[in-house]
C-alpha cells in the first residue's frame, strides 16, 4: 500500500495508453523471440488435428500446361484419395498445382507461407494457411505433421528441405519416413553423384544411398507411403513420455506366499517400521 507522498501521479493503464516510449525494443533479441515462440504456437495450433499427411516440395516457377505442373496435379489427388492431407508451400508453381490436386479430388490441401522479399502469396488452392517468418519455424511444421516427404523437381529452396529431412531421416531424428523424389531425369544426376563422388570419398556410408526412392510413377508414390503408414500402425506408440517401457522393463517385486496364495501374486508387504531411537541419557550434574 503507498500513501500520501508515494502515490504515484498516475496509473499503470494510464501510463501504457498515453505514453509511446522508444520503439527500438521491436528489433531487439528477447522480443524475436517471443514473435518465434509466437509462430510455434500459431504452427502447433492450426496442424495439431490435421491427421496424417504428406508434405510435397517442388518449384515456384513451374508453368501451369506443362508436364511437370500436371504430374503435380496427379500427385496432390492421388495422396487425398489415399487418405493423406497434403502439405505444400502454398505458393504457385508446384505447389500450386498439388494444392489444385488435393482440392479438386476432395481432401485437405495445406499451405505454409513464408515472408520473403518478392511476395508470391498463398495459392487460391490452399484450406488451411498459415504464415511464417521464419523458415526453421515453418521447417518444424513441414516434418512434424507429415508422415513423408515428396520432392518434385525445385530449386535451392527444394534441395534445402530435401537434404534437411534427409539429416533427420540418417540420424533417426525422425523414423519411418519416406523420402520419394519424382522425375528420374531431373533427379538422377543428383543421386549419381552421391552414389559416386559422395560415397567413394566416405561422406556417407552404402545404407544411406537407400534413404532416396526415385520413381516417375503416382501410384508408386502412394504405394510407398502407404506402406510406411501401416508401419508406422504396427509401432505401439508411447504416450507416456517412455514411462510405459520403463515399467515394462522393471516390474515391481513379488513374494511367493506359497500354495495358499498361488494365484492372488501380491506385492511383498513393507518391512515393518523400525523403532525411534531411545532418548540420550541425562547428563550428570
Amino acid at each position: 500500500m503507498l500513501r500520501r507522498s508515494m502515490v504515484p501521479r498516475s496509473t499503470t493503464d494510464q501510463r501504457l495508453l498515453d505514453s509511446r516510449g522508444p520503439t527500438d525494443w521491436v528489433h531487439t533479441d528477447p522480443w524475436r523471440v517471443l514473435r518465434i515462440q509466437a509462430e510455434f504456437i500459431e504452427g502447433f495450433g492450426a496442424l495439431a488435428e490435421l491427421g496424417p499427411a504428406i508434405s510435397v516440395f517442388g518449384s515456384a516457377r513451374t508453368p501451369r500446361g506443362t508436364p511437370d505442373y500436371a504430374l503435380a496435379e496427379r500427385l496432390g489427388r492421388a495422396l487425398v484419395a489415399a487418405d493423406f492431407a497434403v502439405i505444400t508451400g502454398g505458393g504457385p508453381g508446384s505447389m500450386e498445382a498439388v494444392n489444385k490436386g488435393a482440392l479438386e479430388g476432395g481432401g485437405l490441401s495445406v499451405g505454409l507461407g513464408i515472408e520473403l522479399p518478392f511476395e508470391q502469396g498463398i495459392n487460391p488452392w490452399v484450406d488451411l494457411a498459415v504464415n511464417f517468418r521464419y523458415f526453421f519455424a515453418r521447417k518444424m511444421m513441414f516434418v512434424k505433421y507429415a508422415q513423408g516427404f515428396v520432392v518434385l523437381p525445385g530449386g535451392f529452396g527444394t534441395l534445402d528441405e530435401l537434404f534437411e529431412a534427409l539429416v533427420l531421416v540418417q540420424t533417426r531424428k525422425v523414423t519411418s519416413f519416406p523420402l520419394v523424389l519424382v522425375g528420374s531425369r531431373y533427379w538422377r544426376g543428383l543421386l549419381d553423384w552421391i552414389a559416386g563422388t559422395v560415397l567413394d570419398r566416405d561422406m556417407i556410408n552404402p545404407e544411406d544411398l537407400s534413404l532416396l526412392q526415385l520413381t516417375d510413377d503416382v501410384d508408386e508414390v502412394v504405394e510407398i507411403l502407404d506402406r510406411a503408414r501401416k508401419e508406422r500402425e504396427r509401432e505401439a506408440p508411447i504416450v507416456d513420455g517412455g514411462a510405459g517401457e520403463w515399467r515394462a522393463a522393471h516390474p515391481p517385486h513379488r513374494h511367493d506366499h506359497g500354495a495358499g496364495d498361488r494365484g492372488r501374486d501380491r506385492e511383498s508387504p513393507s518391512p515393518p517400521p523400525s523403532p525411534p531411537p531411545s532418548p540420550p541419557p541425562s547428563p550428570r550434574r
